[in-house]
């Protein structure tokens, strides 16, 4: 198993949190880096969550999700709802979001939907939604490979010039 996700880990990914609430209020975010856009017409996008997660069944129940799309810089938020606690709202500077569940403030972008379906897979159980609302801002995105937190070296300087690509680099 873990040979298997060391090489599941060489895929670099963006790092999101994904927010609920529901109806009776109680809120619930969770760490993932399996969100993808499915389709533009219309706009749905999919993210995995486990069966075991302590938080599974309230986003099921609660039919609606906000996915935030973290920025460089922002690995604590994605580390503190990687983790089972009691509160993990706490401190966190949030926003109301369309239809509930709350907004990070600072993520690059944010994706209000209303679940349109779950599926099975496996250990997980992954989520379609339909985006009702989006924002994004400018900024450079936390990014995971093999095991740990990346970020794009240059990528601004590179961005103008021809032939120029970002470089995945360890944080500093």
């Amino acid at each position: 198993m873990r040979t298997l996700r060391d090489a599941f880990g060489q895929f670099a990914t963006g790092v999101a949190v994904v927010t609920t609430v529901t109806p009776d209020g109680k809120r619930a975010g969770v760490t993932v880096n399996s969100f993808t856009s499915v389709s533009l017409d219309p706009p749905l996008v999919l993210w995995c969550l486990s069966r075991n997660a302590p938080s599974a069944p309230l986003f099921l129940r609660a039919g609606r999700f906000t996915v935030n799309v973290l920025a460089a810089g922002q690995d604590h938020l994605s580390q503190r709802f990687a983790r089972p606690l009691p509160d993990k709202f706490a401190g966190v500077e949030t926003r109301p979001g369309p239809g509930g569940p709350p907004l990070l403030v600072g993520a690059l972008a944010h994706f209000a939907c209303r679940t349109l379906t779950t599926h099975d897979g496996g250990d997980h159980v992954i989520f379609v939604g339909e985006v009702e609302h989006f924002q994004r801002a400018e900024g450079e995105p936390l990014v995971f490979h093999a095991g740990g937190y990346r970020e794009f070296a240059g990528a601004g300087r590179a961005a103008g010039r021809a032939g120029a690509r970002p470089v995945l680099a360890r944080p500093a």
